[in-house]
């Protein structure tokens, strides 16, 4: 599989995946930090790829997004934004109902 292949697989397998620096528990950068603060406030569980040990995703994600930074949160294969589009909805209480609403769809409420 190519690593674009490998991109979309990750994003259609999760609901809910952020793409950042570093792992939740130990953020590499400020604004995976800031992100990983909004998502685990919201309660929801999501999964995470650490595009500094996974140098071609950290290569290839830009051009398959058409987004240039990191972190990246997608939520039902689409692309959220980064730090400051989730930062501005966690503080609008955006986030927490799409979060909530992805992971119902998944457990099928």
């Amino acid at each position: 599989m190519d690593i674009m292949e490998t991109i979309k697989d990750q994003i259609e397998s999760n609901k809910v995946i952020l793409y950042m620096k570093g792992s939740p528990d130990a953020p590499q950068c400020g604004f995976s930090a800031q992100t990983v603060q909004a998502l685990i406030s919201c309660g929801e569980r999501f999964a995470y790829v650490d595009v500094l040990s996974n140098p071609d995703i950290r290569a290839n994600l830009p051009k398959y997004a058409n987004w240039p930074t990191f972190p990246q949160l997608w939520v039902n294969s689409e692309l959220i934004g980064g730090c400051d589009i989730i930062t501005e909805m966690h503080q609008q209480g955006e986030l927490q109902k799409l979060l909530t609403e992805a992971v119902a769809e998944d457990n099928g409420e």
